[in-house]
Formats: C-alpha cells, sequence, structure tokens
C-alpha cells in the first residue's frame, strides 16, 4: 500500500512492536506492525498520530502532536456529552 496516510499507534505489544492502523478518509484502510525502535521517541505511545508515507519497503513517520491532540480532546468531548446524557436520564 504505497502512499502516504495518517497514521495511529494502535497498541504497543511487549513493549517491541507498534501496531499501526491506516487511514484514508477518516477510515481504517490497512494495519502493519513496525517495530517500536523505527517509530520517532516522541510518537512512542498508544494513540500517536503520524503521517506516514509507505514506499514499498521503506517507511517514513512525521508526528503529529497537534492532531493527536484534537483528536484526544474530541473524545473526551464526545465522552462528557454522553455522560452528560446518561446523567439526565437518572432524573
Amino acid at each position: 500500500m504505497n502512499g502516504t496516510y495518517t497514521a495511529v499507534i494502535d497498541r504497543i505489544v511487549d513493549g517491541e512492536t507498534a501496531v499501526v492502523l491506516l487511514e484514508s478518509d477518516d477510515e481504517i484502510v490497512d494495519q502493519f506492525d513496525i517495530g517500536v525502535e523505527l517509530v520517532p521517541p516522541d510518537g512512542q505511545h498508544e494513540g500517536a498520530v503520524f503521517e506516514i508515507t509507505v514506499d514499498d519497503d521503506r517507511v517514513e513517520m512525521r508526528y503529529q502532536p497537534e492532531i493527536e491532540a484534537d483528536r484526544r480532546e474530541a473524545a473526551q468531548d464526545r465522552f462528557d456529552r454522553l455522560s452528560k446524557r446518561l446523567g439526565d436520564e437518572d432524573e
């Protein structure tokens, strides 16, 4: 799957392997595993967002902390709205 994608670290297995989800148009299009040592150090955690370029066997990852922060904030906002609605049902 050569091309440029948004990528998110879904999980890190045994501290050695990062499971990376590739996204295109906000849809997951592929998944691959990569050694954690190949991930930029500041992005070696679950939920880290990257711009990733795949060219045959070469992978270039650029960490995108601003996009990661935006996604975390949006997820927290959704959680807060759902929590509020659930709290309203108890009344």
